[in-house]
């Protein structure tokens, strides 16, 4: 059943999250990463190869730990949104959006009526298998649900006003990676462009009382981004932490690890 989702207040009273990508196919994964405290995490499935009963097995085992499941799916399209949210995530990220009706879309596939036009059953597993009252799974829903969309893309550097008027928009996510090529400094997310776009972006934000989140690779980098006014912050992933780890384990032995 559909549980409350303490981010979502969280963010508009002006709180910090910090998270993590789930990238490894494995619910003790999922379980680690919330008994080392982080707050929510993000399911990857635009650059993994998750099948739809992995996402399954992971949404569980996010419940089981307690920490916020937010799914990040491959497009907008109807069923990749609606299948996300029947089985339990609790927020939904939307890759390359740029235009205020791609926003929009998002919007309606994720919410159900009056907010928006998601297809209605209550038979599924954030429904409760029908052991909820329907009516009550769908105002819970409109209520714990969180929409993130993303300024990763030249049209979304365009059109980020008209994205950030959109009613029921949580969170506007910042894709430094992609950005780097936008910019034409491909891979070089601290590149002076970059930056400066990004610095950009979060002011945007503020004035139109939107969260902002972004991906950090240290926790320095975390906590510059948060006290800069960025409210969800991806701290690496679960499989950069594995390497990030051995790599010092190995590096303290002397050792070096292999190149491919």
């Amino acid at each position: 059943m559909i549980r409350e989702n303490p981010i979502k207040k969280g963010l508009k009273e002006g709180k910090s999250y910090v998270g993590t990508f789930a990238k490894i196919a494995d619910a003790s994964a999922i379980e680690i990463m919330a008994m080392c405290g982080f707050d929510y995490i993000i399911i990857d499935g635009e650059h993994t190869h998750f099948n739809k009963e992995t996402r399954l097995d992971l949404l569980r085992a996010c419940d089981i730990s307690g920490i916020v499941p937010i799914v990040r799916v491959r497009d907008a399209s109807r069923s990749e949104i609606l299948q996300a949210l029947d089985a339990g995530g609790l927020g939904i990220m939307v890759p390359e959006t740029g235009t205020k009706e791609e926003v929009e879309k998002v919007v309606y596939n994720t919410f159900y009526y009056p907010k928006g036009g998601r297809g209605f059953s209550p038979s599924h597993r954030a429904g409760g298998y029908t052991f909820m009252n329907g009516k009550e799974y769908a105002e819970k829903a409109n209520e714990e649900l969180m929409v993130v969309v993303y300024a990763e893309t030249a049209d979304a550097l365009e059109n980020i006003d008209e994205m950030l008027s959109v009613p029921n928009v949580d969170c506007l996510w910042i894709g430094p990676m992609d950005l780097t090529q936008v910019l034409g400094v491909t891979g070089d997310s601290k590149h002076p462009k970059v930056v400066e776009t990004m610095n950009n972006i979060i002011e945007k934000c503020k004035k139109a009382g939107v969260a902002v989140g972004t991906i950090a690779a240290t926790p320095a980098d975390a906590q510059r981004l948060i006290d800069q006014g960025v409210q969800l912050i991806a701290l690496s992933s679960d499989q950069a932490m594995i390497a990030y780890a051995g790599k010092t384990f190995m590096k303290e032995l002397g050792r070096t690890g292999r190149a491919y």
